[in-house]
C-alpha cells in the first residue's frame, strides 16, 4: 500500500515526517557525525541533504562555507586542504542547526576485503592481551560500516554506524589488521589516523565493482541485471528460508538424543555403554561413521581437579565443522551456528565438580565433511593456568542422518551489490589510502582475478577521483595441510594474479605466507600482516625511503642446467631465513613435470637447478595452498612472494 502523502525518513531515525508540513531539516550522512577524522592537506568534501533550493552552510576552523541544495536535495561544500589536529567543531545551518564535535584532522584509511579484514580484535585478545590493555590512544578512531548490499543501483548513505576511539573495550571491535596498521603509522606520523572498515566475510571481488565497471564482464553485468529484480532476490530469500527451516525441523524431530520416552543425551545420567569410541580432534568421515551429514554427538567424562573447581574455566573447542551445541554436567554452556569461530566458551562457577565431569558436544553438519579441527585447543583451562587436556578418545552416536542441505544464495557476493551498498555511501569522503585483504572466495577462479582486481581497483580510483589513490593489499596467508611433493594449486594462482596486479601504479602487496596456519583461514597474526601494510604505506603513501616488501621476481635466464633469477626489493640483500638451504624452489622441463630444485643465493640472484633435468624451462617458488617452509627473504626480514617464470595453462 502506497502512503497517504510523501515522507522523508528523518537522519535521526526517530521517526517519519511529512514532506508537505514543514520544510526538510539539514540532515548529514552517517560518515559525517561527532568524532570522525577528515583527511589532511588536501580539499575535503562535506555533504548532506535539505530542502530544494534551501540555503546551507557549514562553519569550520573559524570560517563559513555556502551551497544551496539542488534539484535532488543534496548540497556539498569543499573545505581547503587542512593540517592535522583538533578536537575541533563543525555548524551546518539551514531550517534547522546541527553541531559536530570532536573532529580530528589526520589521514583516513578505507579497510576494506573479506573476513581476514573484517575480523576484530575481539577474535585475537589471547594473542594479543597487552596491546588491548594498553590500546587506549583516541587519536586512532574506526568507522564501521555495517554490511549491507543494494542492486538497484549506488546508495546515498549506509544505514547505521559511527565513529569510535580506541581504548581498551571499543578496540575489541577494531579491524584487527587494521589496528595495527593504524597504531603504527600513529606512532610513526603522530597524526589521527581514521579506519573505514568496510569488509565482508566470504566476499569475492566482483561484489565490490560499480555499475560501469560490471559492464567490462558481460556474464556478471548479466547477473546484476536479474539481481535488480527485487521480487527475484526475495522470491530466493522466501524459499531458501523455508527449505533451511525444513531441514532443521526435520533434523530435530529425528535426532535421537532427543528422542521422546528417554533420558536425554544431554544428560550426565544417560547411559552410554553402548556407544562407539573416535579420538578427537577429527572427521567422523575417516572414523568409522563415513561421509554422513545430519546430527553427531559426542561425549566424554572428565576427571576435574579440585584445583580448577569454584573459579573461571573457559571450555575451549576448537573450531567445529559446522555447528555445535555444548552441554557440561547436563547444563548448556554454548553454541556457534558455522565453523569458522573458535570454540570459547566461559562456564560459570556452578557448573564444574571435583572428580567426574560429562562433557557432551551436539555436532549439526550440513555438507561436507564435518567433526573437529586438528592442532587446535580441546581443554578446559582455569584461570590460575591449570588446564585439562581434552583430546584423545570421546564416544559418540549418530542422533540423526539427513541428505546435505544446498547451500544459501549469499546476495552480499553477488556483483556490484557490496560497491552500491557500502563503497557508494563513502563518495565523496577524502581518504589517504585503501588496505585490502580479500582472495579467498577467488581461489576457484583464480585465472581471472588479475583483471578483475586491476579492474577494481582503478574502478574505486575512478568513484574517489584520485588517480594515484594507494591502494595496499595482502597477499594470501599459507593454509591448508603441506605437500610433499611439487602440484598445482589455485591459492597459489590467487597469490601469482596478486603480484602481477603490482603492475599497477601506486600499489603495493605484503607478503603473508609465513603469517598463516594450516588449519584456519583466519589466522591469528594480524599484527605481522599490519605492520607489513604499514611499511608499504610509509614507502607509498607517505614517500618514506624505507623497504616496504621482500623479493619480488623479475627476470631469468637459463644457462645450461640452471636457471638464474634476479629480484627487485632485495633490501641490502637476499638471505636464506634461519641460515641453511633454500627450500620451496621446483624445477622443471618441457615436460612440466615439476620436482624439487636445489638453489643458492649469488649477490642479489638464486641459481636453482635439479641434476636430473638437464634443461630446465622454468622455475617456482613456494608454489603451495600452503607452501610451509619457504625461506628466501631480504635483510630486512621480509619474505619474497611466491612466483613462477612459466606463464601456466
Amino acid at each position: 500500500m502506497k502512503p497517504a502523502f510523501p515522507i522523508l525518513l528523518a537522519a535521526t531515525g526517530l521517526g517519519l515526517l511529512s514532506a508537505t508540513v514543514a520544510p526538510a531539516a539539514v540532515r548529514l550522512p552517517r560518515l559525517i557525525s561527532d568524532g570522525m577524522v577528515l583527511q589532511r592537506d588536501k580539499p575535503v568534501a562535506v555533504w548532506g541533504w535539505a530542502d530544494k533550493g534551501e540555503a546551507v552552510s557549514v562553519s569550520f576552523q573559524g570560517k563559513t562555507y555556502r551551497a544551496t541544495t539542488g534539484p535532488d536535495g543534496k548540497w556539498r561544500v569543499q573545505l581547503p586542504a587542512l593540517k592535522a589536529g583538533g578536537p575541533y567543531e563543525m555548524t551546518f545551518k539551514g531550517s534547522n542547526q546541527l553541531t559536530l564535535r570532536d573532529i580530528l584532522v589526520g589521514d583516513v584509511w578505507v579497510c576494506s576485503g573479506q573476513s581476514n579484514m573484517e575480523l576484530p580484535m575481539n577474535r585475537v585478545k589471547d594473542k594479543y592481551p597487552d596491546v588491548i590493555a594498553a590500546a587506549t590512544n583516541p587519536q586512532i578512531r574506526q568507522f564501521d560500516g555495517p554490511t549491507r548490499y543494494a542492486f538497484k543501483g549506488p546508495q546515498a548513505d549506509l544505514p547505521s554506524g559511527r565513529w569510535t576511539a580506541a581504548d581498551p573495550k571499543a578496540v575489541l571491535q577494531f579491524t584487527a589488521v587494521g589496528y595495527f596498521f593504524a597504531r603504527e603509522l600513529h606512532d610513526k606520523y603522530k597524526v589521527p589516523i581514521g579506519l573505514i572498515r568496510i569488509a565482508v566475510g566470504g566476499s569475492p571481488a566482483e561484489a565490490w565493482l560499480s555499475p560501469e565497471a560490471l559492464k567490462n564482464y558481460p556474464a556478471l553485468q548479466q547477473r546484476a541485471d536479474q539481481l535488480r529484480d527485487s521480487s527475484y532476490v526475495v522470491g530466493v530469500q522466501q524459499q531458501e528460508r523455508a527449505r533451511d527451516a525444513a531441514w532443521y525441523r526435520q533434523l530435530r524431530q529425528q535426532d535421537q538424543g532427543f528422542a521422546k520416552g528417554q533420558t536425554s543425551w544431554t544428560s550426565p545420567s544417560y547411559n552410554a555403554a553402548d556407544w562407539k569410541t573416535m579420538n578427537l580432534p577429527g572427521y567422523w568421515a575417516d572414523q568409522g561413521l563415513g561421509p554422513v551429514n545430519g546430527v553427531v554427538w559426542f561425549r566424554k567424562e572428565v576427571e576435574v581437579p579440585t584445583a580448577i573447581v569454584d573459579q573461571p574455566v573457559r571450555l575451549n573447542l576448537g573450531t567445529i565443522v559446522d555447528a555445535d551445541s555444548v552441554y557440561v554436567n547436563g547444563q548448556f554452556v554454548g553454541t556457534t551456528s558455522y565453523q569458522y569461530p573458535p570454540r570459547k566458551y566461559e562456564l560459570p562457577t556452578t557448573v564444574l565438580k571435583p572428580g567426574k565431569n560429562v562433557v557432551v558436544v551436539r555436532v549439526i553438519n550440513s555438507t561436507g565433511r564435518g567433526g573437529f579441527t586438528m592442532d587446535k585447543p580441546y581443554e578446559l583451562r582455569a584461570a590460575n593456568g591449570q588446564a585439562v587436556d581434552l583430546r584423545g578418545a570421546w564416544q559418540y552416536k549418530l542422533g540423526a542422518k539427513s541428505e546435505p542441505l544446498a547451500p544459501p544464495t549469499f546476495f552480499q557476493y553477488e556483483p556490484g551489490g557490496l560497491f552500491n551498498g557500502m563503497v557508494a555511501p563513502l563518495l565523496p569522503y577524502a581518504v589517504k589510502g585503501v588496505i585490502w585483504y580479500q582472495g579467498e572466495s577467488n581461489t576457484g577462479r583464480a585465472k581471472e582475478y588479475q583483471q578483475l582486481f586491476s579492474t577494481m581497483i582503478t574502478d574505486w580510483r575512478r568513484a574517489w577521483q584520485q588517480p594515484a589513490l594507494p591502494f595496499l593489499y595482502v597477499q594470501l596467508a599459507n593454509f591448508m595441510a603441506v605437500k610433499d611433493q611439487p602440484s598445482e594449486s589455485g591459492w597459489a594462482e590467487l597469490r601469482e594474479a596478486q603480484r602481477r596486479t603490482l603492475a599497477l601504479p601506486h600499489t603495493s602487496m605484503a607478503v603473508a605466507i609465513d603469517a598463516g596456519e594450516w588449519n584456519d583461514i583466519h589466522p591469528l597474526d594480524k599484527a605481522t600482516v599490519g605492520h607489513r601494510l604499514a611499511l608499504a604505506a610509509e614507502r607509498e603513501a607517505y614517500g618514506d625511503n624505507v623497504v616496504a616488501a621482500g623479493p619480488l621476481y623479475q627476470s631469468h635466464k637459463i644457462n645450461g642446467n640452471k636457471i638464474t633469477l634476479s629480484f627487485t626489493s632485495v633490501g641490502g640483500g637476499l638471505v636464506a631465513k634461519g641460515g641453511g638451504e633454500l627450500k620451496q624452489f621446483a624445477i622443471a622441463g618441457a615436460d612440466q613435470q615439476w620436482v624439487w630444485a636445489q638453489a643458492r643465493i649469488e649477490g642479489d640472484k638464486v641459481v636453482v637447478w635439479n641434476e636430473q633435468v638437464p634443461n630446465p624451462v622454468a622455475v617456482r617458488y613456494a608454489w603451495a595452498d600452503n607452501p610451509q617452509g619457504a625461506n628466501l627473504y631480504n635483510k630486512a626480514g621480509l619474505p619474497a612472494s611466491p612466483f613462477r617464470t612459466d606463464s601456466g595453462k
